[in-house]
C-alpha cells in the first residue's frame, strides 16, 4: 500500500512542486538536460509514487514493493526530483545533477540513487527488463506489480515490440506499461521521423489491453491507472501528453527536448508554477 495515497488534489499540488523541481535542477545542471521530456511525464510518476505505487524508502528492499523503471532514461531528471520528493534521495542532492561524481547522473544508474530498479537510457532496455520481472514474479506467485514509462519515440526500437510478445504469451497481467505519448523527439514530430501510430492497434495486435488517458490531468491518469483489472493480459496505457507541459513557453516546442531554462526563463517558469 502507498504509504502517502494522496487525493488528486493533493497530487496536482505536488506535481506543481515536482515541476518547479525540474526547473532548477536542469538550470543548474553543467551537463544540459532534458526538460520538455522531464515535464510530460509528472502527473504520471506523481500520481504512481505518491498513491499508486506499493513502494516507500522504507520497503526498498522489500521482495513484495512494486516495482517502477523509467525506460525513458533520458527523462532522468524528472524523475529525480520525484523520488527527492517522495523521499527515496536528499533533496540536497538535486543541484548536484550530472556534477562530477554525483550521486545523480545524467541517466539512471542504480548503485548511485536510492530507488532507481534499473539502469537506462540506451532506448528500448527498459520494457525487455521490466518483463522478465513480472514474469519472475508470476512464477513466485508474488502480488508485485512492474510498471514502465516509455517514450514514443522510444518505440521505434525493435527490442519493445520482441518483449511485447513475450509478455502477452505469458499473460503478464501485472505489467502495466505506460506510453508517455508527446509526440516530439529529439528532432522534431515523431510522425515525421518514423511513424508508430495508430499505437493503440498495435499494441491489442500484440495481444494487449489497451485505454487511453488524458497524460497531463492528474485525475484521468489516477481514474485510468487504478481502473486496470487483471484480465490475463499485460496493461498499455497511452498517456497523451504535451512535452514540457506547465509551462507556457516550453510546452510543444521540440528545441526543448534538450534545452535547459538560463537567466529570465528561470524566474518566468517559477512564476507561472506557483502554487494557486
Amino acid at each position: 500500500m502507498n504509504p502517502f495515497a494522496l487525493s488528486v488534489t493533493d497530487l496536482e499540488k505536488r506535481a506543481r512542486a515536482v515541476r518547479r523541481r525540474i526547473v532548477l535542477l536542469n538550470a543548474h545542471s553543467p551537463a544540459g538536460g532534458h526538460t520538455g521530456a522531464d515535464l510530460s511525464q509528472v502527473e504520471i510518476l506523481t500520481a504512481l509514487y505518491f498513491r499508486i505505487l506499493n513502494c516507500s524508502p522504507q520497503l526498498i528492499n522489500s521482495d513484495e514493493r512494486d516495482i517502477y523503471i523509467q525506460s525513458k532514461g533520458h527523462a532522468v531528471g524528472g524523475y529525480y526530483c520525484v523520488l527527492a520528493e517522495a523521499g527515496f534521495i536528499p533533496v540536497e542532492w538535486l543541484p548536484t545533477y550530472q556534477h562530477a561524481d554525483s550521486h545523480l547522473p545524467g541517466h539512471p544508474v542504480k548503485h548511485k540513487t536510492p530507488g532507481v530498479e534499473l539502469n537506462t537510457g540506451a532506448l528500448g532496455h527498459g520494457l525487455p527488463v521490466a518483463v522478465g520481472i513480472a514474469l519472475a514474479a508470476k512464477r513466485n506467485n508474488s502480488q508485485r506489480r512492474v510498471f514502465v514509462v516509455t517514450g514514443d519515440g522510444e518505440l521505434a526500437e525493435g527490442s519493445n515490440w520482441e518483449a511485447a510478445l513475450v509478455a502477452a504469451h505469458y499473460q503478464l497481467d501485472n505489467l502495466i506499461i505506460i506510453n508517455d505519448k508527446n509526440n516530439l523527439q529529439l528532432a522534431g514530430s515523431t510522425k515525421e521521423i518514423l511513424n508508430t501510430d495508430p499505437l493503440d492497434e498495435k499494441w491489442r495486435a500484440f495481444g494487449m489491453e489497451v485505454t487511453e488517458c488524458r497524460g497531463n490531468d492528474m485525475a484521468d491518469v489516477v481514474a485510468t491507472i487504478e481502473g486496470l483489472q487483471p484480465q490475463g493480459k499485460p496493461h498499455v496505457v497511452i498517456a497523451n501528453t504535451t512535452k514540457g507541459a506547465g509551462i507556457s513557453f516550453i510546452q510543444g516546442r521540440a528545441e526543448w527536448h534538450h534545452r535547459i531554462p538560463k537567466g529570465d526563463e528561470i524566474e518566468l517558469a517559477l512564476e507561472e508554477l506557483k502554487d494557486e
